[in-house]
């Protein structure tokens, strides 16, 4: 094993960079190790700076390999363009699909994106499919993945006005998990829900512990961008 690397020593710094270039780049195409293109792919994104390589790499890892992550950021790049792929939503949609449906690391993400650009329907041959949106929110919330749960309440709540028969039990159930990982709106529409008794039977002391449970959140989340902006 090598010894340890001088950080303040430019050129060895450098040389310890190519080197970790090549292994993974062997670990990726003669070894043919999914986990090493996906380190490839992040050290051509993170280190070289250089998005035309890493998409190439993520999409071999991704089209060869089914490498969940792979597919996750390969579904961001045709979002945006990035490293000169095409911009494009439903390429997009697509690899999305694939991360979802495979275990990985992004996978939830991946789930979320395609609620994302179902209910938003640009990705959609028809426009909105808010079957496939409530699904794969599904999923992602699933998953423990907060913003899916609301976004699947609020599914729940619209109802009609978006071509769907409203659940207000299904819509509560979702508000209070969407609360339980921490979203502040979550929370807000639980309590309004209690409070009406959209749902469930009016409880105003429960209500009143989601109202209270919302304002905390909402404190925290000022205090981290207060603490961000220093």
């Amino acid at each position: 094993m090598a010894g340890l690397i001088n950080f303040e020593d430019e050129n060895e710094v450098k040389q310890f960079l190519d080197n970790l270039g090549l292994e993974y780049s062997f670990q990726c195409y003669k070894e043919k190790d999914p986990e090493g293109c996906q380190r490839l792919a992040d050290y051509l994104e993170g280190v070289k700076r250089n998005y035309e390589s890493a998409a190439q790499v993520l999409k071999h890892n991704c089209e060869t390999n089914g490498h969940a992550e792979s597919c996750y950021k390969l579904g961001a790049y045709h979002v945006t363009g990035k490293g000169g792929v095409p911009e494009c939503l439903k390429t997009a949609y697509s690899c999305f699909i694939r991360s979802c449906d495979t275990e990985g690391k992004k996978s939830v993400d991946a789930c979320h994106n395609v609620g994302l650009l179902a209910h938003d329907g640009r990705a959609m041959e028809g426009g909105p499919d808010l079957t496939v949106a409530r699904k794969y929110y599904a999923k992602a919330c699933d998953g423990g993945f907060a913003p899916s749960c609301f976004n699947l309440s609020a599914l729940f709540i619209e109802g009609k006005s978006k071509g769907l028969e409203p659940d207000m039990t299904l819509a509560l159930k979702y508000a209070n998990r969407a609360c339980e990982l921490g979203h502040v709106w979550g929370c807000a529409n639980a309590s309004r829900m209690y409070r009406l008794g959209d749902g469930t039977e009016k409880d105003e002391k429960k209500a009143e512990e989601l109202k209270n449970r919302a304002k905390e959140l909402h404190g925290l989340e000022k205090e981290r961008q207060l603490k961000f902006g220093e």
